[in-house]
């Protein structure tokens, strides 16, 4: 199997590392992947529907820190040969949101897993912008039964 090189946008490649189709997808981009760590990226378009007066709002967010961690287990899941997987946020724990991102600046966001138990992943995750930290938590997701 021929590996896609890293960092990679081809939004082809994205979606088949994530369950999310348009318009929900919130991730562009995969920036770097090793174990136990993934860094995810977004440029911030005016088609999304997550934004409005020129800004990402919240909820927005908060699902590009849960397909950044999707990007984690689809890309495990890449390397294997196998689709990814369905899942879900399980919960959420400790976000702050310092900032709302503006149109055409870039998320960066860094997924670091604490755990991951039987389809169950529990993560830190930080979200900077323009080097600035803007947004930070704890998220557990969890793979769907099939």
């Amino acid at each position: 199997m021929e590996m896609n090189q890293l960092p990679n946008n081809n939004p082809t490649f994205i979606q088949q590392l994530i369950p999310q189709r348009s318009p929900i997808i919130m991730v562009d981009t995969i920036l770097a992947y090793e174990e136990m760590k993934v860094v995810g990226g977004l440029t911030i378009k005016e088609e999304s529907i997550f934004v409005n007066n020129n800004e990402l709002q919240e909820p927005g967010i908060l699902e590009h820190m849960a397909q950044t961690v999707a990007l984690y287990t689809g890309y495990q899941y890449y390397i294997n040969q196998m689709q990814a997987p369905t899942g879900y946020i399980g919960s959420m724990k400790s976000i702050e949101i310092v900032r709302l991102p503006k149109l055409n600046e870039q998320l960066i966001t860094t997924a670091t897993i604490l755990h991951e138990v039987m389809g169950v992943t529990l993560v830190d995750i930080e979200t900077f912008c323009q080097n600035e930290l803007i947004a930070k938590g704890q998220m557990k997701t969890v793979i769907a039964e099939t």
